[in-house]
């Protein structure tokens, strides 16, 4: 057997240390996952030195946040964010949050928080301008109409065409709609959460299109004359992640710390407590 050049060897034993102790992609999101070594707090590089700055919009709804309050741990985003904190090595005391609105997260620019969790679903487009995390939750799209709208009988999606439907701007929702849906009249698109919740409760739509968990809360205390109607699945998937600046050098610790809780059952836990209720609407096709 022939001797390879001492060069060589040198380039395939560095090439094979850099991948056992290098990042691993993450087929979703592009992400990548980082090692333990690379994740300790001293090592980040966080907005505030010794400090992780989380972002939400306000108000902060549940079954994502308790009493309008994300600091309380209390919520789905609230424990998830949490538990990254806990296993990037900071204690809860270390962890500040700041407001940021749902539709400028993902704006192209620099970030004043290190990660933001809001129901932000990964989309390429999005994935153009900002970092996303691995995924930590998939959530289904619901349709939640009021009792007495032909929409509440509605059996499928093309039932749905003829409904007057409502749906958040810059959202999956929008395009679960366009996509899945296809209504005969164009949706009517609203500039928050807020707005198409008021247009539901005023009876400017029949019904609207949102994420199944925020559906179960936006009936059983927003407009308690609705109902879900059904759910069905969004567009390829409507995985929600964390999301960074582009180029954060957080993001693959982040999606470290995501998979660790995956791998050891927290995170299927704190979805447990929090989401359970998300599982029994009826599915549309």
């Amino acid at each position: 057997m022939s001797r390879l050049p001492v060069t060589l060897v040198l380039v395939a034993a560095l090439a094979l240390l850099a991948s056992a102790c290098g990042s691993s992609s993450d087929e979703d999101t592009g992400s990548t996952v980082a090692g333990a070594a690379d994740c300790a707090p001293a090592k980040l590089d966080t907005h505030t030195k010794g400090a992780l700055t989380i972002a939400t919009d306000k108000p902060a709804y549940p079954p994502y946040f308790e009493d309008n309050d994300p600091t309380n741990g209390k919520g789905f985003e609230s424990a998830v964010a949490y538990a990254i904190a806990d296993h990037l090595g900071f204690d809860k005391a270390d962890v500040s949050w700041t407001v940021e609105p749902f539709n400028s997260s993902y704006a192209p620019g620099p970030k004043d928080f290190d990660f933001d969790v809001n129901q932000i679903s990964i989309t390429p487009p999005r994935e153009k301008a900002v970092d996303f995390s691995t995924p930590y939750y998939t959530a289904n799209q619901a349709v939640v109409a009021l009792k007495d709208s032909d929409a509440a009988s509605a059996k499928s999606l093309a039932d749905l065409q003829d409904a007057k439907i409502g749906v958040q701007i810059g959202t999956t929702s929008l395009e679960a709609v366009e996509d899945e849906i296809d209504p005969g009249e164009d949706p009517q698109v609203f500039n928050s959460s807020n707005d198409v919740v008021t247009a539901l409760k005023n009876g400017q739509v029949d019904a609207v299109v949102v994420d199944l968990p925020t559906a179960l809360y936006v009936t059983a205390v927003q407009v308690p004359e609705a109902n879900v109607t059904g759910q069905f699945p969004a567009p390829g998937g409507d995985q929600w992640g964390a999301l960074l600046d582009k180029g954060s050098p957080l993001t693959a610790c982040v999606s470290r710390a995501i998979e660790e809780m995956r791998g050891s059952g927290e995170l299927a836990s704190i979805e447990r407590r929090w989401m359970s209720q998300a599982a029994g609407a009826p599915e549309l096709r």
